[in-house]
């Protein structure tokens, strides 16, 4: 049995929750707040970071692409041609790429600091860095989040999928990102129809509906959150 420590808004969290999915992989997801530094969590991942996965009484597994390589050795050889890392070297390579274009640049110029001054804020008292939003970031995330729309659209319009013809690591990435921002109605769509698009078939899958379920008690998701049809 797996386990999986994780926060329903991290992209890297969501990232691996949607591998999961895709792999049909048994999982129990349990919430961690990393800001709490529990002395348990910390003997896993001294870094004090999410995700971390635990497979029986194996040793932690911990951050995104760990696991996303992990996973895929010990589950994508037979998943076939629904495996998410293409067989080709150069393919691979871009896969990586773009993971980590998503859940590094796209997470820390945008995702990150929405999802921390509007959602984490709220759960991290206020001694620890708690409290109201910072106006000058949203604004900077909000500007930084058109580019990456143009990118995403930009790869959609030359490729079938991100990296290239099939659904691979890099789509999951990518739509955890946008998943984040698009609860909190952040995401432009009007600026890019392609990657419009591209999201509406990444949200559509099975694997996404557990990521749709989520919710902040003080925060409801914005209207295109649930919508297939946004």
């Amino acid at each position: 049995m797996i386990k999986v420590f994780h926060h329903p808004f991290s992209t890297s969290c969501r990232f691996v929750r949607l591998i999961c999915g895709e792999y049909g992989v048994p999982v129990e997801f349990v919430v961690e707040k990393p800001w709490e530094r529990r002395r348990d969590f910390l003997l896993m991942n001294p870094a004090g970071t999410l995700p971390v996965l635990v497979e029986n009484d194996g040793p932690p597994i911990c951050g995104a692409t760990v696991i996303m390589e992990y996973l895929d050795e010990t589950r994508g050889y037979t998943m076939g041609d629904r495996r998410l890392m293409p067989g080709h070297a150069e393919t691979r390579a871009e896969v990586r790429r773009l993971v980590d274009w998503f859940l590094g640049k796209f997470d820390g110029e945008v995702v990150g600091y929405l999802v921390h001054e509007k959602i984490f804020k709220l759960e991290i008292p206020r001694g620890q860095g708690g409290g109201e939003p910072d106006s000058a970031v949203l604004r900077a995330a909000r500007a930084n989040i058109r580019h990456h729309l143009k990118y995403i659209g930009w790869l959609t319009a030359t490729r079938d999928w991100l990296a290239g013809q099939r659904l691979s690591f890099a789509d999951l990435a990518a739509a955890a990102a946008l998943s984040c921002v698009d609860y909190l109605g952040e995401v432009p769509w009007d600026d890019d129809e392609t990657t419009k698009a591209w999201y509406g078939l990444v949200k559509s899958r099975p694997s996404f509906r557990p990521i749709l379920a989520d919710r902040i008690l003080a925060i409801p998701p914005a209207a295109t959150y649930v919508d297939l049809d946004f």
